[in-house]
């Protein structure tokens, strides 16, 4: 298999500038590859760092230090170092992200959050709004529902909603922050099979798990955050 995605020496703190410019570190050093068609599970306690390493990934979060490394046809690219407009070139062709909460345009039908990353990648609207009802009746949410906005629809719904959105598109790289943890044993059992699925479709998952259930059942290998811990 070959390296998907490469993380390079990566580090991370925040600045409180309303205290002062306290200086918060977070990780220091994070290090390890995915390779296409497996699954990283990153483990630890909350609170050390996890979610902040998704979030470099897909660029909402800027590194102090370090490489994220990707493919992208021929060429290889550093996120840690892409501009804004490379960053979201590159989440319509290579980085998709399930969040742990759903962000969505008020009012818009759930549907049509669901089919909006392939409308904004020249799919027609017909064939991704067919798309996206499929995953949603995957994802056991009633056709009653999709012509309504997912802020009226309960919790685990919503995530429901979330992972369709972010399953839709078909890019190499997926990030999945606790995309179960609001779900019922049914619907865990359901993205579990998605995950594996995107595998054997060879691409590259980077996942936060909820449960040792889960994480036995998707991860290739899992790195503890712990280990790079950073010190104050």
């Amino acid at each position: 298999m070959a390296v998907a995605l490469d993380i390079r020496e990566l580090s991370k703190s925040f600045t409180m500038h309303l205290q002062g410019g306290l200086r918060l570190p977070v990780v220091e050093r994070v290090t390890f590859k995915v390779m296409a068609g497996s699954c990283v599970v990153l483990g630890g306690p909350s609170g050390a760092g996890k979610s902040s390493i998704l979030k470099m990934i897909f660029g909402n979060y800027r590194s102090d230090a370090g490489q994220i490394l990707l493919k992208q046809g021929k060429a290889v690219i550093d996120i840690a170092a892409a501009d804004p407009r490379r960053i979201l070139e590159l989440r319509k062709r290579s980085v998709g992200y399930v969040s742990q909460f759903l962000r969505a345009v008020p009012r818009v039908p759930a549907i049509d959050v669901v089919a909006e990353p392939l409308v904004g990648n020249g799919v027609t609207r017909d064939e991704a709004r067919e798309r996206a009802a499929g995953l949603l009746r995957r994802l056991n949410i009633s056709e009653r529902l999709w012509e309504l906005p997912p802020a009226t629809f309960s919790g685990g719904e919503q995530q429901r909603v979330n992972i369709a959105r972010g399953f839709i598109p078909d890019l190499p790289i997926l990030l999945l922050d606790e995309p179960t943890a609001s779900l019922d044993a049914a619907n865990r059992a359901v993205v579990v099979d998605m995950i594996a699925a995107r595998k054997k479709q060879g691409t590259a998952i980077v996942a936060i798990a909820h449960g040792d259930e889960v994480r036995a059942a998707i991860a290739d290998k899992i790195v503890d955050i712990q280990q790079f811990a950073a010190v104050a």
